[in-house]
């Protein structure tokens, strides 16, 4: 979908076009490229969409030509995604701010994108203790040996810990970086990079020779909480980017997890903040860890072994059975097939849309419907 996935790329150079407003555009429009035609009226009655975005909209949209921007992107920036994209990751798409463009380079497992092989992040403090390494360490190592692909941000610290445990492991890595995929940040990870280039992949949302800008890493935590199943945050004090990672994992409905400290250890106070609000022990038995994180579904495996007659589950909850009875309602002829765009099941079911975002991914993983390209849904 090499014309959709453009118009991507020309919304995304649109100042103030944010990869929020840039979903609820492809949940409104359908599909972004008809959203570039739309008049100021239409545009208009996106929510977000005020009277200056408007007129930044009018402004530069005349003066960028997807196609040809598209074709120039690619000499500058050889591997990229979009959401219009088949391979981009999944769990990412379904949060409600994925990139509009998603950067990588090193070796890509189709596994990985397509949620089939379960992904774990692990965050933490750039001055970890003694304490908060060893743990790092025995976690990375025994997620790598048991299947898990480790996701951090390569920064000092409990990052670069995560990674080499897990590489050390024979297990594969992903780093998210706040700088261009090109660029190495801090640089005496140098080595590190050239690592994970052979045994994993670094992505991130912004373009080749991007420098690193303290505003850029708070927001890519988002893509480390969006492509996980679960965070660990193994040490972080209260103000941490790790605990923005877990604010993020949260709002997308994922697993947070917090190594306990003592009271008075303050890298270990941000982690004791999350445990009182919530989050679950990572506790000396590792395999009581791995059973919980092994019992997350994977995609493939509910599909091939879910028989017809199972998929009406009586024991969906009250949200998760309203998206479902979305389904069941008649399809207005103009949409002209059975799959649902997501704006009509968000009107159809009256919730938010986040909401409704979070339940269609249960549901997927639980194998009662499918996702198909431009945000479309269908019973499975």
């Amino acid at each position: 979908m090499v014309e959709e996935s453009a118009y991507w790329l020309a919304w995304a150079q649109i100042s103030g076009i944010g990869p929020v407003l840039l979903r609820r555009l492809q949940q409104h429009f359908g599909t972004l490229a008809t959203a570039w035609n739309a008049t100021k009226v239409q545009l208009g009655e996106v929510e977000g969409f005020g009277f200056q975005t408007l007129e930044k909209v009018v402004q530069q949209r005349s003066r960028l030509h997807p196609e040809q921007l598209f074709t120039k992107h690619q000499q500058e920036n050889s591997h990229f995604w979009t959401p219009a994209d088949a391979d981009y990751p999944r769990l990412l798409l379904e949060t409600p701010s994925p990139p509009p463009i998603l950067y990588y380079r090193g070796e890509v497992e189709l596994q990985e994108n397509l949620g089939q092989k379960p992904m774990v992040g692990i965050v933490g403090t750039r001055q970890p203790s003694e304490y908060g390494i060893r743990w790092t360490r025995q976690i990375s190592t025994a997620l790598a040996k048991n299947g898990f692909t480790v996701v951090s941000g390569m920064a000092e610290g409990i990052d670069t810990e995560s990674h080499i445990a897990a590489m050390k492991a024979g297990g594969r890595t992903i780093a998210v970086l706040g700088t261009g995929v090109d660029v190495i940040y801090p640089h005496k990870n140098r080595d590190l990079y050239k690592q994970i280039l052979t045994a994993g992949l670094v992505v991130s949302e912004y373009p080749t020779k991007t420098p690193p800008d303290r505003t850029h890493f708070p927001r890519r935590n988002r893509i480390i909480a969006g492509l996980s199943r679960a965070i660990l945050v193994m040490e972080a004090p209260l103000k941490s980017g790790a605990l923005i990672t877990a604010t993020y994992a949260n709002e997308f409905g994922r697993d947070v997890y917090a190594l306990p400290g003592r009271l008075d250890d303050y890298p270990s106070q941000g982690c004791l903040k999350l445990l009182s609000q919530g989050a679950s022990f990572i506790l000396k038995e590792l395999d009581e860890l791995l059973t919980m994180l092994g019992a997350i579904p994977q995609i493939d495996t509910i599909e091939a072994s879910t028989a017809p007659e199972q998929l009406s589950l009586p024991t969906l909850s009250p949200e998760l059975q309203t998206v479902m009875d979305a389904f069941a309602t008649s399809v207005p002829e103009a949409l002209a097939s059975d799959a649902l765009p997501f704006d009509f099941i968000v009107q159809q079911t009256g919730m938010a849309a986040g909401s409704v975002s979070s339940a269609l991914l249960q549901l997927e993983l639980m194998g009662l419907i499918s996702q198909l390209p431009g945000m479309r849904y269908q019973k499975s």
